[in-house]
């Protein structure tokens, strides 16, 4: 792949960006349809988060065994597939006839999307080898983010104010199709130099661990907190004897790969919880259409689209503390006006902590992706990108999890609407603690110490996996 032209490398770029842009403007659509969903198939709030979450769940228990399995079968071919999964899936879930129906398709969804994001993901690293080359393409990635968080919610308020919420799903179909076809054509195929094996077990303890933490937050069910506790005890324990682990645990001795895991989390939480709580608050509060909460949200979509290139160059520049500090400070910032400012009550704080936030968010993504992939060896760049991926699928997942259930809790004493306001403040202060979060690590593990952990755990990396080659030429 380092042979590729530059415009060949840029079209390479292109197709990847078209698969972002479909997995992530489903969810900004979707979050814009959720009261439609909930008047036609009568949802509850828990129907409502499970809508979200069986699809980020899915997603993130299969990342890093779709990034594991394309490094070993191929990336393009499992590229492929994944478009035909997640295009399929698309379809089910416009014809679904209830809302167990379209929790199940979305998931057939989610199988799809595991294998692109991360996958498309290694496939940027490889083809963009120079690390200011690959900074860039990951701006522009970045900047997909923005223009599915733009669009997302304006075009899903056109379809569902003039088709129906079904049609938000039909989006994906053209899409998917012409990414699949190009993909076909000009995307070549790559692999790992020394594929991972397979870790049923560990994979096994992955999907038991996300599936059950998040059935406990939004159902309230302790048995199944108590499962999560086991299967990460299983997790942590089974994890280091295996040769080449699902999650290898040695990644976490660098300090920003570490850092860049906790920060996608809160990142990603914050801005579930955000979509969550304003689509809902918008449309069933203030009485607002589909359309017009979409333009309502405008800012924090233009301000997302604008500043993640601008991150990206950042990065590429200047290394990834600057734009972390300045994310997390706005993140923070736009929890605060709604939580302690009431910012619901005034269009102008309203539209303010939507700026801060989109400006926030816009800076976030790419230096989490950049130290994600940046500081491991080439070799397991698909793994690193997969874990970096599943993180942001875990806090979306908890994120919708955790302020769905405040929500629930707060109206279960009282009326829908009456009770919504108070109780999204609770919501509001999370969101303020995961924009804190995202400031002091972002601080914390950006400086020169930091750095010096990411080059001794690759270096670590590369010694013990010559060692491992060595053996295995032996034998």
């Amino acid at each position: 792949m380092s042979e590729l032209t530059h415009r060949r490398r840029l079209l390479v770029l292109a197709i990847c960006c078209m698969s972002l842009l479909i997995v992530s403007i489903d969810n900004t659509i979707l979050n814009i349809a959720l009261p439609s969903i909930r008047q036609e198939l009568g949802a509850s709030v828990a129907g409502m988060q499970w809508t979200i979450d069986a699809y980020t769940l899915v997603l993130a228990s299969l990342l890093i065994l779709s990034g594991s399995t394309a490094d070993r079968i191929g990336r393009r071919r499992v590229f492929k597939a994944g478009l035909v999964l997640f295009t399929l899936g698309s379809l089910l879930c416009s014809l679904a006839p209830n809302l167990p129906a379209l929790v199940a398709f979305r998931m057939v969804q989610a199988v799809g999307g595991s294998m692109l994001n991360p996958v498309a993901m290694s496939i940027i690293t490889n083809t963009f080898t120079d690390p200011r080359e690959r900074a860039r393409a990951i701006g522009v990635w970045g900047g997909v983010v923005g223009i599915s968080m733009a669009a997302g919610p304006l075009v899903g308020g056109v379809l569902v104010d003039t088709v129906g919420w079904r049609s938000v799903f039909w989006v994906n179909l053209p899409v998917g199709l012409a990414a699949l076809l190009l993909t076909w054509r000009y995307v070549p195929e790559s692999r790992a130099p020394k594929p991972r094996r397979p870790d049923p077990v560990g994979q096994l303890l992955v999907i038991a661990l996300l599936g059950s933490l998040t059935y406990a937050i939004i159902e309230t069910d302790l048995v199944f907190a108590a499962v999560a506790a086991l299967a990460l005890t299983g997790l942590l324990l089974w994890e280091p004897r295996r040769r080449e682990p699902l999650i290898d645990l040695r990644f976490f001795r660098s300090a920003p790969f570490s850092g860049a895991t906790v920060i996608a989390v809160c990142a990603f939480a914050s801005l579930g919880g955000f979509l969550f709580v304003n689509t809902l608050y918008l449309q069933d509060i203030r009485g607002l259409s589909a359309l017009h909460a979409g333009l309502y949200m405008l800012p924090m979509a233009a301000l997302t689209f604008v500043c993640a290139p601008l991150s990206g160059r950042l990065v590429g520049s200047r290394g990834p503390r600057l734009p972390l500090l300045i994310a997390g400070t706005a993140m923070a910032a736009s929890g605060v006006l709604f939580a302690a400012f009431r910012a619901e009550t005034s269009d102008p704080l309203l539209f303010t902590g939507y700026v801060l936030f989109g400006l926030g968010f816009g800076f976030v993504n790419a230096p989490i992706t950049n130290t994600a992939v940046s500081g491991m060896p080439r070799a397991q760049a698909g793994v690193a990108a997969a874990v970096a991926s599943t993180s942001r699928q875990i806090g979306q997942t908890l994120g919708v999890a955790v302020i769905g259930a405040v929500l629930a809790a707060g109206v279960a004493s009282t009326s829908y609407a009456q009770g919504f306001v108070a109780a999204s403040r609770p919501a509001w202060w999370v969101i303020t603690g995961c924009g804190l979060c995202v400031l002091a690590v972002g601080g914390l593990t950006s400086g020169a110490w930091a750095q010096g952990t990411a080059r001794r755990t690759a270096e670590r990396l590369d010694e013990q996996r010559g060692a491992q080659t060595s053996a295995s030429a032996s034998a």
